[in-house]
Formats: C-alpha cells, sequence, structure tokens
C-alpha cells in the first residue's frame, strides 16, 4: 500500500514540474515573439528557470519514494 502512495506523489511531482516548465516555454515564446531582440535573455532566463523546477521536482520525486520508508 505504501507503494501505491509513494507512486501517486512521485507522479503528482512529474505532472507539476510538467505543468511549470509548458508554462515557461510558452510564455518565453509569446515574450520573444513580442521582442525579437530580447530573444537571448528571454531564453537564458527561460533555461535557469527550467532548471530550478526540474530540481525541485526531482526534489518531490526522492522525497515521495523515500519518505515512506
Amino acid at each position: 500500500m505504501t507503494g501505491s502512495i509513494a507512486a501517486i506523489g512521485a507522479g503528482l511531482a512529474v505532472l507539476g514540474v510538467g505543468l511549470g516548465i509548458g508554462k515557461i516555454g510558452g510564455s518565453a515564446m509569446e515574450g520573444i515573439a513580442r521582442q525579437p531582440e530580447a530573444a537571448s535573455k528571454i531564453q537564458t532566463a527561460m533555461i535557469i528557470a527550467a532548471a530550478l523546477i526540474e530540481g525541485a521536482g526531482l526534489f518531490g520525486i526522492v522525497v515521495a519514494l523515500l519518505g515512506n520508508g
């Protein structure tokens, strides 16, 4: 039973990461479409934000899988 609870927690963490990165990507594309001259700055900020979200998601997955031990 605890394994299935951990799987649900890990799945929720992955779902949140996917939604967050999708929102960042969409917003970055809108920003680049509005100001093409700022594309490099927007892309850099997007990559940094995506990396931070990935790290938080990985932390959530580890906590979900190890927390039910």
